[in-house]
């Protein structure tokens, strides 16, 4: 499949609208064929560490379950010493990544400046640990420095970039539908904030990811508009030579668990809902072309046996160790917040399929 003959919006929603069982199988077979078709039987997978460094955080998501007030019960701030610790407990582990996100906490200030604070984090694992790809910050944290200090959008990323960090999440994204975004994250940035802070890291050199919140309230179509959206960034990269892109496409399955109750009940479930999960896993594969050719499940979401059976549906990376997690196992995820890497080798070869260790950016390693 190339970019040309990706599916159509109104087909990818008929897709997801398919209920027959023969359907879904033929969804299956074709998301797994263009899957083989553009990045191969490999799947891949990155030794790394996530570090939420905060909960405390100004917005009310009314899906989240780990954002605490500072005086809260459960509320905690590591220090740098802590965030030193955890990485070098990662390069112990063979890590080359720490992932690094947080709370929107405004006391975290270094001399009246936000930046301050977070490059003091990123100095502090770059300076002692160099070898550490450093995967941080979202777009909502870009657009909450620059708001604190009076910045545009490229003088927080660049100041991120030159001072060590490798490429930014694209979390934050949510269903990029303002409808949607007014109900389960009001005080979050909006759609279009979303897309000009991922296309500026683009156009600076700063690699992104890219990722779906689904299975609350959205429908198939602002599923599809949201794909329509991650595909579109992309296709400005490409177009305009930047040197940077999107690397992968993650599906973030909603869990409610723990998450507060007036979303909680309207969605009228507690964990994702596998079979819809794959069918959006597979049209995902087919809507997106070859144009982002890596696709990730979330074992902390889906658990390790429904992450194994989303690589059977167009997914080819298997994501990382993550050594520890905190945001969606506050939510109720059932999938832990550790895998060994043998453990995930293990499981790849359970498919009987090949596994490669790689980078941050699909770099294969060894």
């Amino acid at each position: 499949m190339s970019n040309s003959t990706v599916l159509s919006p109104s087909d990818a929603v008929n897709l997801l609208n398919y209920t027959s069982n023969n359907d879904i199988s033929r969804l299956k077979i074709e998301a797994d064929r263009a899957r083989q078709e553009q990045v191969g039987e490999i799947i891949t997978y990155v030794i790394n560490r996530n570090i939420n460094f905060t909960n405390i955080c100004e917005q009310h998501c009314s899906f989240c379950a780990f954002r605490r007030d500072a005086d809260q019960k459960g509320s905690f701030w590591l220090n740098l010493d802590d965030i030193l610790a955890k990485s070098a407990e990662a390069v112990e582990k063979k890590a080359t990544e720490i992932c690094m996100q947080g709370g929107l906490n405004p006391q975290a200030q270094i001399e009246g400046s936000s930046l301050k604070y977070y490059l003091q984090l990123v100095k502090g694992i770059k300076d002692n640990f160099p070898q550490l790809h450093l995967h941080a910050f979202s777009p909502q944290e870009v657009e909450f420095i620059a708001r604190q200090d009076g910045l545009t959008y490229a003088d927080v990323i660049l100041a991120f970039k030159d001072n060590g960090v490798g490429s930014m999440p694209g979390t934050a994204a949510e269903i990029l539908d303002d409808t949607v975004r007014k109900i389960i994250c009001p005080e979050k940035i909006n759609s279009h904030i979303w897309l000009e802070i991922v296309s500026t890291a683009h156009r600076l050199g700063m690699p992104t990811t890219s990722t779906m919140l689904c299975g609350h309230i959205e429908t198939s179509g602002q599923q599809i508009s949201h794909l329509s959206k991650i595909r579109s960034i992309q296709e400005k990269a490409l177009e305009k030579n930047y040197p940077a892109r999107i690397t992968e496409f993650i599906l973030l399955p909603f869990v409610g668990e723990q998450a507060p109750k007036p979303l909680r009940n309207r969605v009228g479930k507690d964990q994702p809902d596998l079979q819809s999960s794959l069918k959006l896993t597979a049209v995902a594969r087919l809507f997106l072309g070859d144009i982002i050719p890596n696709h990730q499940p979330s074992w902390v979401k889906l658990g390790l046996d429904g992450a194994l059976q989303a690589l059977e549906w167009g997914c080819n990376d298997i994501g990382g160790t993550l050594m520890e997690e905190h945001i969606t196992t506050m939510a109720g995820a059932k999938g832990g917040t550790c895998l060994e890497e043998t453990t995930i080798q293990q499981a790849i070869l359970s498919l009987n399929r090949p596994y490669h260790q790689r980078n941050t950016l699909y770099q294969w390693l060894n």
